[in-house]
C-alpha cells in the first residue's frame, strides 16, 4: 500500500508540475467552469464569493488583511483565483477543482503569516479567504465556544466579553491575528503562563481534508486533531472552525509599563529580569521590548528597554509582589494601573483610547506593526550573560532613521513547564526562560530598499546564536521564517531537507507530524514552503 501511495503521489506531483509549467490564462477560466459546476443549484451564490484580476474588487479583497507590504510588491505573485467561501460547501468546491486542475491551495485567516505563505505563491495557486467564516458562538454555562477560523483574536475577544466580563480566550495580543492561524501554530499571548498555549484549550474542530470530507475530532482521530493544534497552517486541510474551552479572568487587572535606559542602568536590569520573570507566579505576564530612542542626557540615540506586565489581579496584590521579586526596577505605586480585562487587551493593542468596538476592526488602522517588516525567533534556556547583552546593543543603534527595530523578550515558565512538550506540536515548553521576537520594520516607500534591512536581521540572528538553545535552534512556527529552510517550490520535497526547519519549529515532534502527513495527506496536495511532507517524499 505504502508503495502504491508513493507511485500516486509522484505521478501527481510529475503532471501538476508538468501544467504548471504550461499554465495559462485557461487555467483559471477551467477551473471556474470547474467550480460553477460542482454545485449547479449553488452555482449563483459561489459566483458572488469568486475574484479573479478581471473584477473590480480583485485587489481590494486581495490587499484586505495583507498585514506585510514586502508582500504586495508589483513583482509579488498574486492568486489566478480568490474565493471568500461562505459555506463548506464553497471550501469543499474549491479544493476540488484546484486538486483537479493543479492549482495549489493558500487558505487566509487573518494574513499575520509573517513570510506572506497565506497568499502568496510561486506556482499557480488559489487563495481561499475565510474571511467570510467567522461566527463566534459562546456557551457561557459550560464555558465552551464555537470559532470560525475567519474571526481574528479581536472579534473572539469582544463576543466572549459580550456575554460574559470574567471569561475569556487564552489567545494572542494582536486584535488582527486570525483564529485559524493562530491555533494552527501555537498560540501565546497574555494568560499562557496560567492557562497554557491556545491550542492547549482546543477540545474539537471541524476540518475539510484533501478529499473534501468533513471531519470532527471524533472522525479525523486523534493523530490528525494533534497536528493540527500547532502543527502549523497549510498541511493537512483546511480547519473551518475550532471549538474552544473558555477560561476565567478577574473583574479587575493590573498594569504596569516603564521603560529603562542604558543610562538608567538597562543592561543590568534585562539581565535580572531573565532569572525573575521566569519564575513569578503564574498569574503574571511578562514582556521586555527593546527599542532605540533619542532620550539620553546629549540627545544621542541610545537603547530603551520596556518592562510591561499583565497581573490577573488587583494593584495592592502586585505591587509588594513586584517590589519584592524585583526591587531593581524601582516601580512605585503610581506605575500600577488597574483596569478590566477588556481595556488592557485595548491598551497592549496601542488602542486604549478607543472603545471595545475597536476589537472588531479587521483593517490595519492602528496596526502595530509597521508597512513592512521581517520578524525571526529564538527560545532561551540559559540566562545571557551581561557581556553578551552589551554587545547586543551595538546592534540596534546601527539601525538607519528608515528602520524600525523592536526585540522583543518574553517570560515563559508558569504551566509551560508543566505540560509535556509532545502533548501538541509545540514543543517550546519545560526548560524555556523565554522566547525572543526579532523584528525589523520600515516603510513601504523603503520596500526598494528592504535587502539592507533583511541583511541587519540576518547578521542581528548570527550574533544571539551563541546565547540561544540549541541542537535545534529553536523557532516558533507562528513567526515564520524562510531564512531557517525551505521546501522545493516546484516537486518533491525529502524529508531530511524539510528536517532542516521541521526540527526548528517542532523538535522531535516532527516525526509524527510527518507520519500524520503521509497518513492522511500522502498526495501532498496541502503544501507551500514550509509545509509538512509525506515521509515518501
Amino acid at each position: 500500500m505504502e508503495s502504491l501511495n508513493r507511485s500516486l503521489s509522484l505521478l501527481f506531483i510529475v503532471v501538476c508540475s508538468l501544467s504548471w509549467v504550461s499554465a495559462s490564462a485557461n487555467s483559471h477560466d477551467d477551473f471556474l467552469e470547474c467550480l460553477y459546476s460542482y454545485h449547479p443549484k449553488e452555482s449563483s451564490s459561489i459566483t458572488q464569493v469568486i475574484y479573479t484580476e478581471t473584477n473590480s474588487s480583485y485587489s481590494a479583497v486581495l490587499d484586505s488583511s495583507i498585514r506585510n507590504h514586502r508582500f504586495s510588491m508589483p513583482n509579488t505573485p498574486k492568486p489566478l483565483v480568490i474565493v471568500t467561501p461562505l459555506n463548506i460547501s464553497h471550501v469543499q468546491a474549491t479544493i476540488h477543482c484546484s486538486k483537479k486542475h493543479c492549482l495549489q491551495i493558500r487558505t487566509r485567516s487573518g494574513g499575520h503569516d509573517f513570510e506572506g505563505l497565506s497568499y502568496v505563491s510561486h506556482v499557480p495557486f488559489v487563495v481561499i479567504d475565510l474571511v467570510n467564516l467567522r461566527s463566534v458562538d459562546v456557551d457561557v454555562e459550560n464555558e465552551e465556544a464555537w470559532v470560525q477560523s475567519g474571526a481574528t483574536v479581536g472579534e473572539v475577544f469582544y463576543r466572549i466579553n459580550e456575554r460574559s466580563t470574567n471569561l475569556t480566550f487564552a489567545a494572542a495580543v494582536v486584535r488582527t491575528v486570525g483564529i485559524g492561524g493562530l491555533i494552527s501554530g501555537g498560540g501565546d499571548g497574555l494568560l499562557f503562563r496560567k492557562y497554557g498555549l491556545s491550542v492547549d484549550n482546543v477540545i474539537d474542530a471541524q476540518l475539510v481534508d484533501a478529499n473534501g470530507r468533513v471531519l470532527d475530532r471524533r472522525s479525523m482521530g486523534e493523530d490528525l486533531f494533534w497536528a493540527i493544534r500547532g502543527g502549523g497552517g497549510g498541511s493537512f486541510g483546511i480547519v473551518i472552525s475550532w471549538k474552544i474551552k473558555l477560561v476565567h479572568v478577574p473583574s479587575t487587572v493590573t498594569v504596569f509599563s516603564v521603560g529603562r535606559t542604558l543610562e538608567q542602568n538597562a543592561t543590568q536590569l534585562l539581565h535580572r529580569w531573565q532569572y525573575v520573570a521566569p519564575n513569578l507566579p503564574n498569574d503574571v505576564y511578562s514582556l521586555v521590548a527593546i527599542s532605540t530612542t533619542n532620550a539620553s542626557e546629549n540627545g544621542a540615540k541610545t537603547v530603551l528597554s520596556t518592562f510591561t506586565s499583565l497581573f490577573q489581579g488587583d494593584a495592592n496584590e502586585f505591587i509588594p509582589l513586584m517590589q519584592e521579586r524585583f526591587p531593581e526596577l524601582g516601580l512605585v505605586k503610581e506605575d500600577f494601573i488597574e483596569m478590566t480585562w477588556i481595556e488592557s487587551l485595548l491598551l497592549m493593542n496601542g488602542v486604549s483610547n478607543e472603545t471595545s468596538e475597536i476589537l472588531l476592526d479587521r483593517s490595519n488602522r492602528y496596526s502595530l506593526l509597521p508597512p513592512s517588516f521581517k520578524s525571526k525567533s529564538d527560545y532561551v534556556r540559559e540566562p545571557m550573560p551581561e557581556i553578551a547583552l552589551q554587545g547586543l546593543w551595538p546592534q540596534l543603534l546601527e539601525v538607519d532613521e528608515g528602520g524600525i527595530a523592536v526585540q522583543n523578550f518574553i517570560a515563559y515558565g508558569g504551566i509551560m513547564e508543566e505540560i509535556s512538550e509532545t502533548e501538541t506540536p509545540f514543543p517550546h515548553r519545560k526548560g524555556t526562560l523565554y522566547k525572543i521576537n526579532y523584528n525589523i520594520g520600515w516603510l513601504e516607500e523603503e520596500n526598494n530598499n528592504s535587502q539592507r534591512y533583511i541583511s541587519w536581521m540576518r547578521k542581528l540572528y548570527s550574533y544571539m546564536g551563541p546565547f540561544v538553545s540549541k541542537s535545534p535552534r529553536e523557532a516558533y512556527v507562528n513567526y515564520r521564517d524562510l531564512d531557517i529552510g525551505s521546501n522545493n517550490y516546484y516537486g518533491k520535497t525529502s524529508y531530511k531537507q524539510a528536517s532542516i526547519w521541521g526540527r526548528k519549529y517542532f523538535k522531535n515532534n516532527f516525526d509524527r507530524l510527518v507520519y500524520v502527513k503521509t497518513k492522511t495527506d500522502p498526495k501532498n496536495f496541502f503544501k507551500h514552503e514550509q509545509s509538512i511532507p509525506p515521509r515518501f517524499h
